[in-house]
């Protein structure tokens, strides 16, 4: 193991190791940097950085899509003190409004970035009426665009292990996003206790399409396996989404050792694989997959381990894990290899301070928890009731951590550092947890979170969106990511107060999901109509009882009301106009599996997530390659309108 301290003495001890990232950019597309171009391209890039003049201690936001840009980049600002902010590019306003609200944040950050990025940024802004911030940005704006001679090397700053390594944002559309700190401590003890159990080593193949943005495919993926000189390989999540089917059979052809997913991408890969056969592909050599991100359904572990088997992924690959990027990712694991340890609970004894009951897998009742092992070294977990007071084993509670790969706290933002450490130092995970046989299992949250796609959203965000449909007001609807009764995933749920009849209801319920969809690129599952938003005496909305009542059927009778009325207004089918008419709505039909669409339908009101439409956008491009960017389905998003623009084009 590297006897480092800071990611600058790391980056330093690697560039004479013979070791590479490869990028895997298509089925036949690859390119791979040594660790040594890598030192010398970084330190390239830094040079343009300090001529800008971004000095040690400033902030860098990285704005960037392109995975062999941002490790450069990255990497840039490490060995020049800088402190980088990795924001994602999303396709959605909320990611747009999320760069400008971290950037007023962070006060007067730097950003890396490429041209079209910032054009689309700076359209937003003027639109939204933030062209003030865009501005202060844009004249510490360096676009990789302009990236043409790195051969003059910038000058290394060799900082402290307390000095901050980077910034990792929550999400935060319409709220203040929270900057987890990160320290170079942090990051180097957090590897070091992961390896210790995982036994990461530089014989070693990872592969990896999670975003460079997100804590499990930055920490976990790019810089544990920098650190332990593995051979890494990154796969854009776009092409993920897009080509699912690739993912194993890139992990087969490499001889991948080490995988990642949450529970979208496992889902994501059956769904797409339906009854294709797996001959051909060989993962004899994954010994593991982390599963995490998302909290951990054990079904879909089991259908994708059997579905695999063919192909000679070993039974106990599967590797549940727990971690948040206030950890600095990683809190416990289990022992490599063993097989996964299951407790069924009853969800009706999960309460804070409640003696867990086992019962029959089986039960009606029955919740199926994965173990999540012991602790990592360096980290230290604890179990405790509402008053922060350790509770005994075997108890339900919050699940509290500390260590030294814990943040020391938020991004300048006290109120947040208040709320999230106990008087005794504690960091408050927001979940909820027992230890059963000294491991540990995650029961649910006590922190509102909707996990969706790997990625967290907070309700009061989603709510504050979904506000602005006309007749409906803040407090009257609540967000809420509910998983039905033997379905692996949470999916996104609004309740609405509507005391009406569902014939009324029905335009509210296609406005509210079709904005919600259009500003954030999220799915809505269902919009429930409620005669009531149960809060609590301070008037804090109970979410949890919300869910509980969809989960228990209590909204099924509004439901296959609605549903009916739906079908019941679609009546026949309408004709399409034109050849690209026809084509449109043949790839919109195969991508919305199940939802017919007529040539006026907004594909946003049908529900058409960012997912979607990145699967709409690829059959598009390959029809007519060149002619519709991803962001245009946002402006033409009806089959009739977008046939038109496209027609122009052609036309052109």
């Amino acid at each position: 193991m590297l006897n480092v301290t800071t990611l600058t003495e790391l980056i330093e001890a690697n560039r004479t190791f013979a070791r590479a990232i490869t990028y895997l950019e298509g089925e036949r597309d690859t390119h791979t940097v040594g660790f040594a171009e890598l030192y010398e391209r970084a330190l390239g890039i830094l040079h343009h950085l300090q001529r800008l003049g971004a000095r040690p201690g400033e902030k860098l936001i990285l704005f960037l899509g392109h995975n062999e840009q941002f490790v450069d980049a990255f990497w840039a600002a490490i060995l020049g003190g800088i402190i980088p902010v990795p924001v994602a590019i999303g396709i959605s306003d909320e990611h747009r409004q999320k760069l400008l609200r971290v950037a007023r944040r962070l006060g007067n950050p730097y950003l890396y970035t490429e041209r079209r990025s910032l054009e689309r940024i700076a359209a937003f802004a003027e639109q939204t009426g933030q062209a003030e911030t865009l501005q202060r940005l844009r004249e510490r704006t360096f676009l990789v665009d302009d990236l043409d001679d790195i051969s003059r090397a910038g000058k290394v700053h060799r900082g402290r292990p307390e000095d901050i390594a980077f910034i990792q944002f929550s999400s935060g559309s319409t709220s203040e996003p929270k900057g987890v700190v990160l320290t170079h401590a942090n990051i180097i003890a957090n590897a070091r206790g992961a390896t210790e159990i995982a036994g990461f080593n530089e014989h070693d193949v990872s592969l990896s399409w999670m975003p460079l943005t997100h804590d499990m495919g930055l920490i976990g993926f790019h810089l544990i396996m920098f650190f332990n000189r593995v051979h890494a390989h990154l796969m854009p999540t776009e092409l993920f989404v897009r080509r699912p089917l690739l993912w194993p059979q890139f992990a087969s052809r490499i001889r991948a050792s080490i995988l990642c997913s949450p529970n979208f991408g496992y889902r994501h890969y059956l769904k797409v694989l339906g009854e294709r056969s797996v001959e051909g592909l060989d993962l004899s050599s994954v010994r593991l997959i982390f599963n995490g991100a998302e909290p951990i359904s054990v079904e879909l572990c089991e259908q994708f381990l059997a579905r695999l088997a063919p192909a000679g992924l070993a039974p106990n690959a599967m590797y549940p894990v727990y971690g948040l990027a206030e950890a600095s990712l990683a809190v416990s694991f289990p022992p490599p290899g063993a097989p996964m340890r299951i407790l069924a609970l009853d969800r009706h004894r999960l309460g804070v301070g409640e003696a867990a009951q086992l019962i029959e897998q089986d039960a009606r009742d029955a919740v199926r928890v994965a173990s999540e092992g012991k602790p990592i070294p360096y980290c230290e977990v604890r179990i405790a009731d509402d008053d922060d007071r350790p509770t005994p084993e075997g108890r339900i509670g919050h699940l509290h951590i500390r260590g030294e790969n814990v943040t020391r706290g938020y991004y300048e933002n006290p109120e947040a550092n208040a709320e999230a450490f106990t008087a005794d130092g504690w960091l408050r995970t927001g979940d909820l947890a027992l230890v059963h046989g000294g491991d540990l299992y995650v029961t649910g949250r006590a922190k509102e979170i909707i996990f969706v796609n790997g990625q967290n959203y907070y309700p009061h965000d989603l709510e504050s969106i979904a506000q602005h449909t006309e007749g409906l007001e803040l407090g009257k609807v609540a967000a809420a990511g509910v998983r039905r009764p033997g379905s692996p995933i949470e999916e996104l749920v609004l309740f609405v107060l509507h005391r009406g009849g569902m014939r009324e209801f029905l335009p509210l319920a296609r406005a509210a999901a079709a904005l919600l969809n259009e500003q954030t690129g999220l799915e809505v599952a269902e919009v429930v109509p409620v005669k009531r938003i149960p809060k609590t005496t301070s008037g804090k909305i109970q979410r949890h009882l919300l869910e509980r009542s969809f989960a228990d059927g209590e909204f099924d009778a509004e439901l296959a009301e609605l549903a009916a009325l739906r079908a019941a207004d679609r009546g026949p089918r309408s004709a399409t106009r034109g050849v690209i008419e026809e084509k449109l709505r043949t790839i919109c039909d195969a991508a919305l599996g199940g939802k017919r669409v007529d040539p006026t339908d907004n594909l946003f009101e049908l529900g058409a997530s960012s997912l979607k439409l990145i699967e709409i956008h690829e059959q598009i491009d390959r029809e007519y390659p060149g002619k519709i960017d991803l962001t245009e389905l946002f402006d033409f998003p009806t089959i009739a309108e977008l046939a038109r623009h496209l027609e122009s084009k052609l036309a052109a």
